[in-house]
């Protein structure tokens, strides 16, 4: 058996094809490209049983990741989060089965490490030694950690008013870091004009191919927890999309395997009021999302005006007979609270935004009872510490409750 069935790179655009062993960016059409794998030999070749013995980490699925020689794997130890029951939570929402997928719980507390597991480690094998991205925080500091530890030079942009905690890792993982009063579409124009100056690798979302292999794997890992049974609905909270892209791809290419059956999961894109040109879109029944003017959310990861890969984040929610929907801060906020006091879980702010649209659909009735419901909750709320604000009474020396 090969380490991986990867075949090429395709625009889902154009459909063009391109080899995988060497760098691509974008298509010459100017969309994302996508990974393609040799499905019908894996079909023969690959088993359910073949992960019984293997560590639970997202490189158990290596048949179905991008690196063609294990030796340039970089990993620390991402992978296999909890899919935990939330039966409390469930209870006040009036849903039967109500799951988090919980993110937190990766290298760099949040999900952006899966990407940056196999971006990082396909960037190695290709032979590239400095890349350039935007960041609204936490995809950085992923990057940041796992180039270090691939020996890769990393220069990360990100707006002055990301979590300062973020700032911290990217600093010191030895990247070059640098601040821009703006938001992450001003970041990525400085990180073009760089690319284009050094010939840096754009690790810019969805300007290379690999981030959202990293990030389908929560697809996998959500099928082999249900049994191979797909849930009802998979809500997801939605910047730039790259994790909905990738579970809808994961979804499907474990449909082409045979390994599930039935109708995939109703896919649910979160975006936060203040920032939601995805819901507008999906509203409007678009194809693509436009520029949100004046964008601002607490949940600073999903601030994100327009999405390079809009298309395929609508694409999937159409084709799936899902929904767009948006959720206020004070939602944000009080779901937030609420999920750490009725089940323990102190989430991030783009997670509750997930949670609170679990709520609404289910008020709404687009979410029945009887559903299984997945909520991905993305980060560490702790990583977030201006979120939550706490004033608690101050006791004296000596002074008793």
């Amino acid at each position: 058996m090969s380490y991986s069935y990867i075949s090429h790179l395709e625009c889902p655009q154009c459909g063009e094809h391109y080899s995988a062993d060497a760098v691509r960016q974008l298509c010459t059409c100017g969309s994302p490209l996508l990974v393609r794998y040799d499905l019908e030999r894996l079909k023969r070749e690959w088993s359910k049983e073949d992960l019984s013995s293997r560590n639970p980490d997202l490189w158990r699925y290596h048949e179905l990741l991008p690196v063609v020689e294990e030796g340039y794997v970089v990993t620390l130890g991402e992978g296999m989060t909890p899919l935990l029951a939330l039966p409390r939570l469930g209870e006040d929402y009036s849903i039967s089965t109500l799951l988090m997928k919980d993110e937190s719980l990766v290298p760099s507390g949040s999900f952006k490490a899966r990407g940056a597991a196999v971006g990082v480690s396909k960037a190695k094998e290709l032979g590239v030694t400095g890349l350039a991205m935007p960041t609204n925080g936490n995809a950085g500091a992923a990057w940041a950690l796992y180039s270090a530890r691939a020996g890769i030079e990393a220069t990360i942009v990100m707006p002055q008013d990301a979590p300062k905690i973020t700032r911290s890792e990217v600093a010191l993982a030895g990247a070059k870091l640098y601040l821009v009063n703006g938001l992450i579409s001003d970041a990525g124009a400085i990180v073009a004009r760089e690319v284009a100056d050094k010939g840096l690798y754009d690790a810019s979302t969805l300007k290379e191919p690999y981030r959202i292999e990293g990030k389908k794997t929560m697809g996998l890992e959500i099928a082999e927890q249900l049994g191979w049974e797909m849930p009802d609905v998979i809500l997801y909270p939605t910047g730039g999309g790259v994790g909905l892209i990738g579970i809808y791809k994961a979804l499907q290419e474990l449909q082409e395997l045979g390994w599930v059956q039935g109708p995939l999961p109703r896919l649910v894109a979160v975006q936060a009021e203040g920032c939601a040109p995805i819901v507008k879109a999906w509203e409007e029944k678009a194809e693509r999302s436009q520029f949100w003017p004046d964008s601002a959310t607490a949940a600073f990861g999903i601030n994100v005006p327009k999405a390079l890969g809009d298309f395929l984040v609508l694409k999937a929610v159409y084709e799936t007979d899902g929904v767009a929907i948006a959720v206020s801060d004070a939602e944000m906020s009080i779901e937030q609270e609420k999920i750490a006091r009725l089940e323990g879980s102190f989430i991030c702010p783009e997670g509750a935004a997930a949670f609170a649209a679990a709520r609404k659909l289910a008020q709404s009735g687009w979410i029945r009872p009887e559903d299984r419901v997945v909520v991905l909750n993305t980060g560490a709320g702790i990583k977030y510490p201006d979120s939550v604000q706490t004033d608690p009474p101050l006791l004296e020396i000596g002074e008793f409750i």
